[in-house]
């Protein structure tokens, strides 16, 4: 498959209707994704950016149908990873001595990973590419969301190839924001941001300025993955500008593990208290164990305070519990609120460690939490009722 953007610029990439797991187990992919490159005919031709491995002999046979491969006289790795250099050993088989654009960091992630020493021009911001009637424009976007990482920019037709940067792991055959459901685009499109991009919000917001600065026109965004923005491009742009800036919205969510329905009992409690105390927030409620934590990590980002609770399981917390604390540790979450919870039968450790946990991840937290004996009475739910109220009214003050 390939589709022409415009007379100059044609999609050459793979839609992954399959995959269901990204960066190992890391990433959670609900509705597929598409590894986009990029052909650029102009007197000279360009390839942006390949796909990820398993796909490689398909793309450089599908790209073979649109090129001869002796017509490219230049390839640009936006990006190291191997989800977008994945094809180039197949394809430098076959055009071995075909330059390769990209950064110096670039050139240590490719050949670390193929250990191959082809035929590599280092670039850095505003370094150009006369390819005829337009010179390609480089920009470096490091840590979006690796050092290796650049965008290009095609004045004329006004078209940024942004990479990671404003993508999601979305698969459509639409392929243009415009065509596809805006509901399901921008939940992929927070949920790419929160789970990848969000210990890089700094770099977010001054690679975002240095573009704006730049004052360029924008007429389109091909990131490297998911839906072209065509129809008012800059709106993405937008959304990371929100998002980078210590995102919330008026929710609080609850994430929480059960072996014997005592947490659960406590979280639904304190999610009355909350809503008696503040009838205009938005609760959400979690099983650590039962939902994906990737779409956990979503709602987290989202909320402007949390609470997590377990119960004790020897003499720690869940399994499930443990791996979300960790995320929201390496997230770095800026301006959220949090406080812990859980039920226990005989020490009733969690509730300190998770709190620790929260501080350890850069999490302010209201007080020292809550806990409970065995399976909740109703004087227990009173107060695990209470403790919601007080903790909404500490969270809105």
């Amino acid at each position: 498959m390939s589709f022409k953007i415009n007379d100059k610029i044609t999609w050459v990439g793979k839609i992954d209707w399959e995959l269901v797991r990204f960066h190992g187990d890391e990433y959670s992919v609900h509705k597929g994704t598409s590894y986009n490159s990029y052909l650029i005919r102009d007197k000279k031709t360009v390839l942006i950016d390949t796909v990820w491995a398993p796909y490689a002999k398909e793309f450089v046979e599908n790209l073979k149908k649109e090129i001869d491969l002796n017509g490219i006289d230049y390839i640009i790795a936006n990006h190291g990873e191997v989800d977008h250099s994945g094809a180039l050993p197949e394809l430098m088989r076959e055009i071995p001595n075909t330059p390769i654009y990209c950064t110096k960091n670039a050139v240590k992630s490719i050949k670390g990973q193929y250990h191959e020493d082809w035929n590599f021009v280092e670039v850095k911001t505003g370094d150009t590419l006369d390819i005829g009637e337009t010179k390609l424009t480089f920009v470096e976007a490091r840590m979006l969301h690796w050092p290796d990482t650049m965008m290009t920019y095609m004045p004329g037709e006004n078209v940024l190839f942004s990479n990671d940067a404003f993508g999601q792991h979305y698969a459509s055959e639409l392929m243009y924001n415009d065509l596809v459901d805006r509901a399901e685009l921008y939940q992929e499109a927070i949920k790419y941001y929160a789970n990848i991009l969000t210990p890089f919000s700094n770099f977010v917001t001054k690679k975002i300025q240095e573009v704006v600065d730049m004052n360029i026109p924008l007429d389109m965004i091909c990131p490297s993955h998911g839906i072209i923005w065509r129809d008012n491009p800059m709106q993405i742009v937008q959304k990371y500008t929100e998002w980078a800036n210590a995102y919330q919205e008026n929710q609080i969510t609850i994430v929480y593990d059960t072996m014997w329905n005592g947490t659960r009992h406590m979280a639904e409690a304190i999610a009355e208290g909350i809503k008696e105390a503040d009838n205009e927030v938005t609760i959400k409620l979690l099983n650590s164990a039962q939902r994906d934590k990737n779409d956990i990590i979503t709602e987290l980002f989202k909320s402007k305070a949390f609470l997590v609770g377990s119960p004790t399981i020897n003499g720690s917390y869940s399994y499930s519990v443990a791996g979300i604390l960790e995320m929201v540790k390496g997230l770095k979450f800026k301006n959220k609120k949090a406080a812990s919870f859980g039920c226990y039968g005989w020490s009733g450790e969690s509730v300190k460690l998770i709190t620790q946990e929260l501080k350890n991840g850069g999490i302010t937290v209201t007080d020292d939490g809550i806990r409970e004996t065995w399976t909740p009475d109703l004087d227990a739910k009173e107060r695990c009722k209470e403790f919601g109220k007080k903790f909404v009214l500490s969270v809105n003050a």
